[in-house]
């Protein structure tokens, strides 16, 4: 006498394992090649804003000469 649901375990255990027996391969082709840049500074207009801004500059900058206290 068998015992119930032996046939079902049975096919399910193949089941299971079948996808074991497969063999899969995959063909990756990557390519490295050099990156190239290119970049484009304008240091004319740079320049033209440093002067533009340089009244900033010199207002944070300490003063040369010492304050004069007014007389109380």
């Amino acid at each position: 006498m068998k015992p119930p649901g032996g046939t079902f375990l049975t096919l399910a255990a193949m089941a299971l394992t079948l996808p074991a027996c497969i063999k899969t391969s995959h063909d990756v082709n990557v390519n490295v090649q050099p990156l190239h840049i290119t970049l484009d500074v304008n240091i004319r207009v740079d320049r033209q804003l440093d002067d533009f801004f340089s009244f900033e500059n010199q207002a944070t900058q300490p003063a040369t000469q010492p304050a004069e206290v007014p007389a109380s």
